[in-house]
């Protein structure tokens, strides 16, 4: 289905080629007045130049072919030579028909590709802290926006399971329990099943033993050489290195499903391990890669660079593998294995340069295909009201299962207190699931309506209001379109006899506009990969609704046939902010 723009644009370039101009001087955009009108041609003051005529008269010549248009109800051309328009009511009715009938309400997909999004990206053995919210909150979305565009899609949460901290954890676990099986070299039945330790242990563990490393020299040679052996696989270690990645995953799982936030894959550093060697070999055969005070590094420097770029190191002077050796192999595997076409990485935005050098590398010494897309989502920090780093108010770094039940325990006091304002009783178990429904809301809406790249105050007060630019009135609004739609299935009224009719007053055209410009918009964003469109438009889109709601008695409405039209109108909305806030990552309760 052609965008609204398009349909527009053909109708003005007929205009324009009719009156003797080059008909792509036609090009319609929206209004930047709309208290003057709905849309605009600037195209007779680019065409002045070329046919040395003044701009305003070449407007008033398109506007003299345009009086008998099917699709304008007004046009007028106005100095220095713009062409303002207002379209036919039965023009915008007609397109949201259109819509309503249409799969993905008319949204043309793209060529199909195959994406592998990398994104959330935690430490096993650590718990998820706010540290961890945006990449899994901006991953997820645009894994979901993508699937949307028809692309055949593979979320990995590469945990970071392999390496020095594994030989920490396993060091301070015998300092603990020498007794345990998994170090006595002579056994050789089988390991038990359930883990020597708690999610909960497993936690407090590793922080004791980085701390210990640090301090004692001593210590530290024991968890290199645990790690050593972990890594040569020596059989306990790697049971107990299963039973850490068992009882991690257990517990991310758990906290990733409170945040909605889904992985196809729950690969690690630990899955591309054993390729390494062999990339290394190849690019030395290659030489590609060469040595550099010890060290094996390659040269990544283009001569269009206008900052230094550092070679990418591959291995260290001790021999030792890095972040860039596991992810220059994550993304070999991937090749070999998926066949992408396009890889996404969503890290902090600190590491572009980081990214920068992974993807030069990966292309020089041929690890991807010449046509595969390597993109870096760089995202900004969550701060909090200082403008410094979130924190708890003890000044620690907060875990996310605890800023979601301060979200939820806030959620709840506002329903509660809303409650009491109108003098109703609350149901405390439908109040607690409302509570986490727009709670995630809260969060997620908050995040996503700015644009990733940019630094944002997490504002609990502002997140959690039910008014202004925010998830709880989003869901608010959503809320409140399906009651009247309930209501009007009680009084005997069916959906599927209405069918959306022509606006009769201006905040009833404004909302049809509005829904007229989703299929552009929603282009916009997979093009940009840009989650914060789809909320400025959300929020655009409920205030269009709110204000004819507030001028319209919908459902006393005498005449039937303007009454469906209004239901037909409604339902499209509904389904519209579903559709979005559903590529958010976030899902309306019944009611509220």
């Amino acid at each position: 289905m052609q965008k609204i723009l398009d349909l527009i644009s053909e109708e003005i370039k007929k205009a324009f080629e009719a009156a003797g101009y080059d008909q792509e001087l036609g090009r319609v955009t929206l209004s930047n007045r709309p208290d003057l009108c709905e849309f605009q041609c600037n195209g007779a003051m680019a065409g002045a130049k070329k046919y040395h005529k003044a701009p305003l008269m070449i407007a008033q010549d398109v506007a003299e072919k345009l009086q008998e248009s099917d699709v304008l109800s007004e046009v007028s051309a106005v100095a220095p030579g713009f062409l303002n328009m207002k379209v036919k009511e039965s023009f915008v009715r007609d397109y949201l028909q259109d819509m309503s009938g249409a799969e993905k309400f008319g949204f043309q997909t793209p060529e199909s590709k195959k994406i592998i999004i990398d994104y959330g990206g935690p430490n096993v053995a650590k718990p998820l802290h706010v540290g961890h919210l945006r990449s899994g909150i901006i991953g997820e979305s645009i894994k979901r926006i993508c699937r949307y565009a028809g692309h055949d899609v593979i979320g990995d949460i590469h945990l970071g399971d392999w390496g020095l901290q594994m030989g920490l954890i396993i060091t301070e676990l015998q300092k603990r329990q020498p007794g345990l099986i998994y170090f006595d070299d002579s056994y050789g039945g089988e390991y038990p099943a359930e883990a020597p330790f708690t999610i909960s242990e497993l936690e407090e563990i590793y922080p004791t033993a980085s701390a210990k490393s640090k301090e004692d020299e001593a210590y530290k040679a024991d968890a290199m050489e645990a790690t050593y052996k972990l890594q040569s696989g020596v059989r306990g270690y790697r049971a107990l290195w299963d039973h850490i990645i068992a009882v991690s995953v257990a517990d991310l799982k758990k906290n990733y499903a409170n945040l909605n936030v889904e992985f196809d894959l729950w690969k690690g550093e630990s899955d591309v391990h054993d390729m390494i060697p062999g990339m290394v070999e190849e690019m030395k055969k290659g030489g590609y890669a060469y040595e550099s005070d010890g060290a094996l590094v390659v040269d990544v420097k283009e001569e269009t660079d206008t900052k230094e770029v550092p070679p990418c190191m591959i291995l260290k002077s001790d021999g030792a593998s890095l972040y860039n050796t596991t992810d220059l192999a994550t993304i070999m595997d991937r090749m070999a294995n998926y066949r992408p076409d396009r890889l996404i990485y969503l890290t902090d935005k600190r590491q572009d340069l980081y990214f920068e050098q992974v993807f030069r590398c990966a292309r020089k010494t041929k690890l991807v295909n010449d046509d595969t897309e390597l993109i870096h989502i760089g995202f900004g920090t969550m701060n909090g009201k200082d403008g410094k780093p979130f924190k708890t108010r003890e000044g620690g770094v907060m875990r996310l299962e605890n800023l979601i039940r301060e979200i939820n325990e806030e959620m709840i006091r506002k329903i509660r207190e809303n409650a009491e304002t109108k003098g109703y009783e609350i149901d405390m178990e439908h109040a607690v699931e409302t509570a986490r429904i727009v709670g995630l809301a809260a969060i997620k809406y908050g995040d996503l309506s700015n644009q990733a790249s940019k630094d944002y105050i997490f504002d609990m007060d502002r997140f959690t209001s039910f008014e202004g630019d925010t998830g709880p009135y989003i869901l608010y609004t959503i809320v409140r379109i399906k009651s009247i739609l309930a209501k009007f299935k009680e009084q005997g009224g069916k959906l599927t006899d209405t069918v959306v009719g022509e606006a009769t007053n201006v905040s009833e055209k404004s909302l049809m506009l509005e829904l007229t410009k989703y299929n552009a918009m929603m282009e916009t964003v997979c093009e940009e990969i840009a989650p914060h469109k789809i909320c400025a438009y959300i929020y655009d889109l409920a205030n269009a609704f709110n204000h004819f709601y507030h001028e319209t008695k919908i459902l006393t409405e005498e005449d039937g046939q303007k009454r469906a039209g209004w239901i037909a109108l409604l339902a499209l909305t509904k389904d519209v902010l579903e559709t979005c806030i559903d590529l958010l990552g976030f899902s309306a309760p019944e009611r509220m």
